[in-house]
């Protein structure tokens, strides 16, 4: 019989070798639709890792008044 989700062990952790794992295609949304970084030319790749994130919050906090 299955346990209930709720008491099922969650400590188990699954082991997997490099030749196992699946790639994981990144996509980004460029001009106004979503590409797969993977189709960008050189320059479009450098430009997308020279890229940071930020919170709304503390941007909001960084502009003079």
């Amino acid at each position: 019989m299955n346990k209930p989700l709720s008491t099922v062990d969650t400590a188990v952790s699954i082991q997997l070798t490099d030749d196992e794992r699946q790639p994981c295609e990144i996509w980004t949304r460029v001009m106004g639709y979503h590409r797969p970084v993977s189709s960008f030319n050189k320059g479009k790749r450098s430009e997308f890792a020279e890229r940071t994130s930020f919170t709304e919050a503390k941007s909001q906090g960084d502009v003079a008044r």
